[in-house]
């Protein structure tokens, strides 16, 4: 048994999305019903549009099959949830951004799976794909996903106060278990991780600063508001890496499929970030 992969990463993972749930509450859902075309143009904006894009560009670019791969894996990841964090920074619209990684965050059971074997498929990997369960993965990540954030949220409910002063906490064990587990991706491939990270870190570029800006446009191009257009480019801008490795780890054993998740965790923090030094002085 691998201690790292079969026990660390879904606790890390399982952890991370518990933390999550800490902060929601039902209204972050009922928000959908409130403020319907916002959420749509940023849950299609991610869901769709960034895998597609994505896709694009694995099949325009010289990478091997792996690699693509890993690209898609990262692509088809739900939001960060840091991304909530990032949003206030930029004066974006914060509940719109908790609505959006909650909600995708708990469709990723059916919307990770999909995209990873169509991705497959796609790319003509129809080889692979046959040894990937679909309902296997859907129940791995239930389990590790959603169940989680199910806690979080119960825990809040019926315990507010203590949830309310652990939630603090449990952002920055969060923050730390992200940062070991993208320290134990790079370091496993330590023999190669120069190589990969040159043939994987400017496509990830790419893809990271193409989404957030297309989605920032196509916010604008569907009227939502300035709040709301970087909310949504933040949330396409940020993915969750944790998760991402996971799905690459579990269903491919790591390797070359982890380094796109891991070169689109280091850079999406520094374009995040300067994205919302540039937006915070749009009024």
């Amino acid at each position: 048994m691998n201690i790292v992969t079969d026990i660390f990463l879904p606790f890390a993972l399982a952890f991370i999305m518990f933390a999550l749930g800490l902060g929601l509450t039902g209204v972050d859902f009922l928000r959908v019903i409130k403020q319907p075309k916002d959420f749509f143009v940023g849950a299609i904006s991610q869901v769709l549009l960034l895998p597609i894009i994505a896709f694009v560009l694995v099949k325009l670019w010289p990478i091997s099959p792996e690699l693509a791969i890993g690209v898609m894996i990262i692509a088809a990841a739900p939001g960060g949830v840091t991304s909530n964090i990032l949003t206030s920074f930029a004066r974006g619209d914060v509940a719109l951004s908790i609505s959006l990684t909650a909600i995708i965050s708990l469709l990723s059971v059916i919307t990770v799976p999909f995209i990873v074997v169509s991705s497959l498929n796609l790319l003509g990997l129809e080889n692979i794909s046959k040894d990937i369960s679909l309902l296997s993965m859907a129940l791995k990540m239930f389990l590790i996903v959603t169940v989680p954030v199910i806690l979080g949220m119960l825990f809040r409910k019926f315990a507010s106060n203590a949830a309310i002063k652990f939630e603090s906490i449990a952002k920055k064990i969060s923050a730390v278990l992200f940062i070991i587990v993208l320290l134990g991706a790079i370091l496993a491939e330590r023999a190669n991780v120069v190589a990969y990270f040159a043939q994987a870190g400017l496509i990830t570029l790419v893809l990271n600063v193409v989404m957030m800006f297309v989605a920032f446009y196509v916010a604008q191009l569907l009227g939502t508001g300035l709040a709301q257009k970087k909310c949504i480019a933040i949330e396409c801008g940020l993915q969750n890496g944790t998760l991402a490795i996971f799905v690459a780890t579990s269903l491919f054993g790591g390797g070359m499929y982890v380094i796109p998740a891991a070169t689109y965790s280091l850079i999406m923090f520094a374009t995040s970030l300067i994205f919302v030094y540039l937006v915070r002085k749009i009024v």
